[in-house]
């Protein structure tokens, strides 16, 4: 499917596609700018003169932001066409995400992140064709608005220690347990949940399941007030016997683990490139090292505006504050530093002293 809106939109799309490009070219060529081209007409007319406002409020609409940018195929640039993507490689997802950084705030480009690459991947990959069409397709469309559910309160980084459970009765499932800083959480239509599906060990225990968040028994407790990103909104989410048919699973029964780890790959490498991904192989290493180095850049640069601006920079009357505190977000979100450490140094079979 080209991008949707017909007339400009379809030609430019079946342009992309037709001059699609792998990584020799470095993700900017004619047909990247013109992507983020496109893409900066939406921000400046749809998203920045209304930034100010939403971060007052705490929350952006994204039901109508993702609708607008899923008309305009920017929530399925590298998803399939046949259920409403533009079948492009992984470059022109990381174009989008570099144009994403004149919004001005950090909290609608990581809800959009979400959206568009951090809580779709595996269902991309490995769901039936009966769960993208029920799930996939709307989402890449804006007609859902999608979020992920892995943290908990006991287990954020630390995937493995996931204490929330979907124990298999007959053809249901049926969940138990609950999610913390849930990105879009309390205006989500579904939810990729990880889940323990077995007694089995913690990497081989674990589910990922499409899960309708309008289901009985799933409770939004709060909406929690953050330092930063304040117009994303962040949800604590309960499951009191949560009863979802066993259908809904992504892949395979116990890959759960697995999955998310692939799309973790995504979500790291959002804002940060490398062309390895776009060859298909595996980049955990690079992706780590590009996060934290990025995350720690971030910390750098916006410490370092803010000071040049002096007491200003300390007020809400220059946007340097704003992303002082949106960026810091940068090296805890999608693994701390210290987690990308740890995978650096197993990749790299740095053992620790003793």
């Amino acid at each position: 499917m080209a991008l949707r809106g017909g007339g400009r939109w379809a030609r430019l799309g079946s342009a992309l596609r037709g001059c699609s490009s792998g990584p020799r070219d470095g993700g900017d060529t004619p047909q990247h700018r013109d992507l983020r081209a496109a893409l900066r007409k939406i921000i400046d007319k749809e998203i920045n003169p209304f930034v100010d406002k939403w971060e007052e409020e705490g929350q952006f609409p994204a039901h109508k932001v993702f609708k607008t940018l899923g008309q305009a195929g920017f929530l399925g640039v590298d998803k399939p066409t046949e259920y409403g993507g533009m079948g492009l490689d992984f470059s022109y997802n990381i174009a989008v995400a570099e144009e994403l950084g004149n919004i001005r705030c950090g909290g609608i480009p990581m809800a959009i992140g979400v959206q568009a690459g951090m809580a779709t991947p595996a269902l991309t990959r490995f769901g039936s064709d009966e769960l993208k069409k029920q799930f996939l397709a709307p989402t890449i469309a804006g007609d859902f608005v999608a979020c992920l559910g892995i943290s908990e309160p006991g287990a954020g980084s630390d995937v493995a220690n996931i204490k929330t459970t979907a124990v298999r009765k007959g053809d249901e499932y049926v969940i138990n347990g609950g999610k913390m800083w849930i990105t879009s959480g309390s205006q989500a239509d579904w939810m990729c949940l990880l889940a323990n599906t077995s007694e089995g060990p913690p990497h081989r225990n674990k589910s990922l399941i499409c899960l309708p968040m309008n289901l009985p028994g799933i409770h939004v407790a709060k909406k929690i007030d953050k330092l930063g990103m304040r117009s994303s909104d962040t949800a604590q989410i309960f499951f009191e016997d949560v009863k979802v048919p066993s259908k809904n699973l992504i892949g395979e029964e116990g890959k759960g683990f697995t999955y998310q780890m692939l799309q973790f790959q995504e979500e790291r490498l959002w804002g940060v490139a490398t062309a390895l991904y776009v060859e298909g192989n595996d980049v955990t290493k690079y992706a780590s090292m590009a996060k934290l180095k990025a995350g720690r850049l971030a910390r750098e640069v916006t410490d370092s505006c803010l000071q040049f601006w002096g007491g200003m920079g300390f007020t809400s009357e220059v946007l340097v504050s704003r992303f002082y505190r949106d960026l810091r977000l940068m090296s805890i979100g999608g693994g701390t530093d210290e987690t990308m450490l740890s995978i650096i140094c197993k990749y790299m079979e740095i053992l620790p002293s003793k």
